[in-house]
């Protein structure tokens, strides 16, 4: 199910994140670097003619340094996908002469930003970073420690947001310097094409000039890859040990991706957060959808070519209506099968269920995954969700929290199954852990375990001290932990030393991963490799914990 993460929250009445406001907090570091003491008031942010220049295949950028990290933002990795390239894969981007200046953002790609920043809660907790949208979006962003020959771990971040929307630094938890610095690492974000313009399959209708169209929001993703094997080691960055990351739709961008034939030996390490995905869209639906869109346009197959002339937005929106009129036409078992997401095309994407050759595509690279206790969040500005009863609970989840149609009959024995495996629950936290549940994790968890290389999960638990401890363990808080930016994403955490505790084991363990393919480090308890047989979990709270699949029970009941 490709649900809009924002639209989701909408729904629900209080989620984790949300339409948020463009503002960005001032970029401060979890902790001091180490030749900085609290005393120290001198220059931290340096830019000039001879400062942070680094050499692409296309030409020198120049960035800057802030705290020690060098910086470098809006780097084509690909040309416009405007006009004559909508709908086609990514170019490559034109070479330039002089030194390009790389020291804001690139543009987000096409989505409908209408009413974005309308829940003033959301906007507050979450405070969205969006700059310019538009089509000329093939852009990363990279810290590096030093422009220098050194070959360091890379990290690679894909921003959550579904297949719809979002961008590389929507979020201030997304910034990579803090990690960085930490772990002596080369981090990475992008910007990639999304919803309908980055996944309109007009194959169907359009013949072989059109046959890539349904998937090049991926093939974008590997562009960016491809561009970090030609280009990273010149800002100190090692292109043969490459961690992918993403985090909800993020998540299940990382896990196609590590099943892509182009993205093979692109990837050393794969790490989907709250989100994750075995299997791509059903071509003959997405063929279906691109008729649906051809006729909304009111064009003929021989007039498709004008599809690629329309304003973006408006081809977004005539697109969007053909999505929804599909739908209404389905019977509701094929529902959540439409949407404009990435398509088992047989040529870019296996038809099959990935990972399932043990000796296929990414046999070997390992995969660490995490989800969080309450993703689904329901309470954080209802207070009076906190008072519900059980069989309140049982009757909210019979009719929907979170279930599509609800869970009709089943709701009181898997409510009940949840209390059994978490006696100290409330009502609201149980019904919310069953929304929330991890069915979906355990599958990506159990078809990669058939493959040689190991597969680690976690299960994230942290409730920070914010909304009368209503927020939770909710949907994108333990982002701002793996990357150590706890004291950045204030309105996630609270700040201070106890979620900043938890941050240092989580973003060593992270490092580890990226490293060696193995997150056990001195501050953690041990981390044993997944088995579909116990389930291994390590619970990350205050006091962090391994148990064997703590909810299966309950989870196998839905």
């Amino acid at each position: 199910m490709k649900t809009n993460r924002r639209d989701f929250f909408q729904t629900m009445g209080a989620g984790a994140a949300g339409f948020g406001l463009a503002t960005t907090l001032p970029l401060a570091s979890c902790a001091a670097p180490a030749t900085m003491k609290d005393t120290d008031d001198e220059q931290i942010l340096f830019i000039g003619d001879d400062i942070a220049i680094a050499e692409t295949a296309y030409g020198k950028v120049k960035g800057f340094i802030l705290r020690g990290i060098t910086q470098f933002r809006g780097i084509p990795y690909g040309a416009d996908t405007g006009g004559k390239n909508r709908f086609m894969p990514p170019q490559k981007p034109e070479s330039w002469d002089d030194i390009r200046p790389a020291v804001w953002w690139g543009n987000s790609a096409p989505q409908i930003m209408d009413n974005r920043y309308a829940n003033a809660y959301a906007s507050f907790v979450d405070h969205w970073n969006y700059d310019d949208v538009s089509e000329d979006c093939l852009r990363l962003n990279v810290w590096t420690p030093a422009i220098d020959a050194k070959k360091r771990p890379v990290m690679v971040w894909y921003h959550g947001g579904g297949y719809t929307n979002g961008n590389g630094i929507e979020q201030d938890g997304y910034m990579g310097e803090n990690l960085s610095r930490k772990g002596d690492v080369v981090f990475v974000s992008i910007n990639h094409r999304l919803g309908p313009i980055g996944f309109s399959d007009l194959s169907g209708v359009g013949g072989d000039k059109y046959k890539h169209s349904g998937n090049v929001g991926a093939l974008d993703m590997v562009a960016a890859l491809e561009w970090v094997k030609e280009n990273i080691a010149n800002f100190g960055g090692d292109p043969d040990n490459v961690t992918i990351m993403g985090q909800s739709g993020g998540g299940a961008k990382v896990c196609t991706l590590a099943a892509m034939p182009a993205a093979q030996g692109l990837v050393h390490k794969v790490v989907p957060l709250s989100g994750s995905s075995i299997k791509a869209m059903d071509q003959e639906m997405s063929q279906k959808l691109g008729a649906y869109v051809l006729k909304e346009a009111g064009l003929k197959p021989t007039e498709i070519d004008k599809l690629q002339e329309l304003p973006w937005k408006e081809y977004i929106l005539i697109a969007n209506r053909a999505n929804q009129k599909l739908r209404e036409e389905l019977e509701s078992a094929d529902y959540s099968r439409v949407g404009f997401s990435p398509v088992a095309d047989g040529i870019n994407i296996p038809k099959e269920e990935f990972y399932s050759d043990p000796h296929g595509i990414s046999s070997d690279v390992p995969m660490m995954i995490c989800t969080t206790f309450h993703e689904w969040g329901m309470a954080r500005n209802m207070p009076e969700m906190e008072e519900i009863t059980a069989d309140q609970a049982k009757e909210m989840l019979k009719q929907r929290a979170g279930f599509r149609g609800g869970l009709g009959d089943k709701a009181p024995a898997v409510y009940d199954a949840y209390a059994k495996a978490f006696p100290d629950a409330k009502p609201i936290e149980i019904m919310t852990l069953a929304a929330s549940n991890r069915k979906g994790v355990i599958e990506t968890a159990t078809a990669k375990s058939n493959q040689q290389a190991p597969v680690y999960l976690a299960w994230f638990g942290w409730e920070p001290p914010l909304f009368d401890n209503r927020m939770r363990a909710f949907h994108c808080l333990d982002i701002c932990f793996w990357f150590y930016n706890t004291d950045l994403m204030l309105t996630h955490t609270g700040g201070g030393a106890r979620p900043r505790n938890l941050s240092e084991k989580m973003s060593d363990a992270l490092l580890n991963f990226m490293r060696t393919g193995d997150p056990n480090c001195e501050a953690l308890p041990e981390w044993p490799k997944f088995t579909i047989k116990n389930g291994e979990t390590m619970i990350l709270n205050d006091v962090c914990e391994v148990k064997n699949d703590p909810d299966r029970e309950a989870r196998e009941m839905l």
